[in-house]
């Protein structure tokens, strides 16, 4: 059985101010997403997903349909403050969804095979989806997940801090936890936090997750009755988010096992306006080595 991409791409982008996730990054016009399509599908995956907010449904549509048909089998899910709840009265004054494992299980009618998930603007690099694809294909199962790990060197952004999820690995590659650290950056030839937490400094190579994780279907029942508890502990604070880490950090404490992938790929993203032209030059640098074609989908890449 061939593995599904989840790409969630429902996030408010406030720090960057527009919406990047369609916004056009490659020569052609080219989304970031479009380059994680494109490498999916030359790992074997035969079906994407996109976690959208529905009133983004027509755009998005808009762009992808002519440029994939044919190549991938396409889907649309939307993340719903509402789903999954049940009978829980959810707070007035909250509006925004509840985070990324929520977004994920929003995919549950739409995904029967293992799958994994990534951000729409995180260019994530060939290495990446073929770890991933090789792992979903041959080593995935109900108690056995994966999560792409990332040198945390190569993930800051020279124009401002960054979050990261911060991964304890065990001498067998296996995660032990995943923490989220906030204001992450380069000081005087350092890697510092100053969040509070220890440790304060990081070394270049910190395995860190960006969102590239690999499931076994079994993901949405385990998470539909983790999300079902997260209601009722701390469904009344405006601000508490339900993340994918959270899923993974209790799948572990109950004998799940992650494995850490560790790649040396490319990893680039979006987070401030000023990382555009970066991301920009980064294709473009990709494009001169041939790693990728001039225009990305002239080549009939074909699930």
């Amino acid at each position: 059985m061939k593995p599904t991409l989840v790409i969630l791409a429902a996030g408010m982008a406030s720090r960057y101010g527009s919406m990047k996730q369609i916004e056009g990054f490659g020569p052609g016009g080219e989304t970031i997403m479009d380059y994680s399509i494109f490498d999916a599908i030359r790992t074997g995956f035969d079906k994407v997903v996109f976690i959208i907010r529905e009133e983004f449904a027509e755009n998005f549509k808009a762009i992808f349909e002519p440029r994939l048909e044919g190549r991938i089998e396409t889907a649309y899910v939307y993340q719903d403050l509402t789903d999954f709840s049940g009978d829980y009265k959810i707070p007035a004054d909250r509006k925004k969804p509840w985070g990324t494992a929520h977004a994920v299980l929003s995919a549950k009618e739409a995904v029967t095979e293992p799958f994994a998930v990534i951000n729409a603007d995180d260019f994530y690099g060939l290495d990446a989806f073929q770890k991933a694809a090789d792992f979903l294909t041959k080593e995935c199962r109900e108690d056995k997940y994966a999560v792409i790990g990332y040198d945390l060197l190569r993930t800051l952004s020279a124009y401002g801090t960054v979050n990261r999820g911060v991964c304890s690995v065990d001498k067998n590659g296996n995660l032990i936890t995943v923490r989220e650290r906030i204001n992450i950056s380069r000081k005087e030839g350092k890697i510092v936090s100053d969040d509070g937490l220890e440790p304060k400094e990081f070394h270049d190579n910190t395995s860190v997750s960006m969102n590239f994780w690999c499931f076994h279907p079994s993901y949405f029942e385990y998470t539909e009755q983790m999300f079902t508890a997260f209601l009722q502990d701390r469904g009344q604070d405006p601000k508490a988010e339900f993340f994918i880490p959270v899923v993974a950090d209790r799948f572990i404490k109950e004998g799940g096992q992650i494995k850490v992938l560790r790649t040396d790929a490319t990893w680039f993203g979006v987070t401030y306006k000023e990382d555009a032209p970066i991301v920009r030059e980064n294709l473009q640098a990709l494009i001169t080595k041939n790693e990728y074609p001039e225009k990305l989908w002239d080549v009939k890449e074909k699930a």
